[in-house]
């Protein structure tokens, strides 16, 4: 049977970027890597990543809970600086 951590290795996304996935999708973290792996390798799937945290953040915000969106901006800082094809996307022939 296939784990979480092998999952976790296949898909390309750290711990806490698959469970931002998952949250923000509200899936089971299989699912979420699932997800991951997809869309990094679709043109425009880490600005789509980027996008999905950054409102994981604006929710946590909203709610009130400033401890978890100062992790999820953690996250989303790793996430960036891991993916630079975030800030230059692939050209499109």
């Amino acid at each position: 049977m296939i784990s979480l951590e092998d999952c976790l290795a296949l898909c390309g996304l750290t711990s806490d970027e698959l469970h931002a996935l998952a949250e923000h999708e509200h899936i089971p973290d299989m699912a979420a890597a699932a997800l991951g792996q997809y869309l990094l390798n679709q043109p425009g799937g880490c600005k789509t990543i980027q996008n999905m945290i950054s409102e994981d953040i604006r929710w946590a915000r909203e709610r009130g809970d400033e401890r978890h969106a100062r992790e999820l901006t953690l996250t989303l800082q790793e996430f960036v600086s891991s993916h630079p094809e975030v800030n230059n996307p692939p050209l499109v022939h």
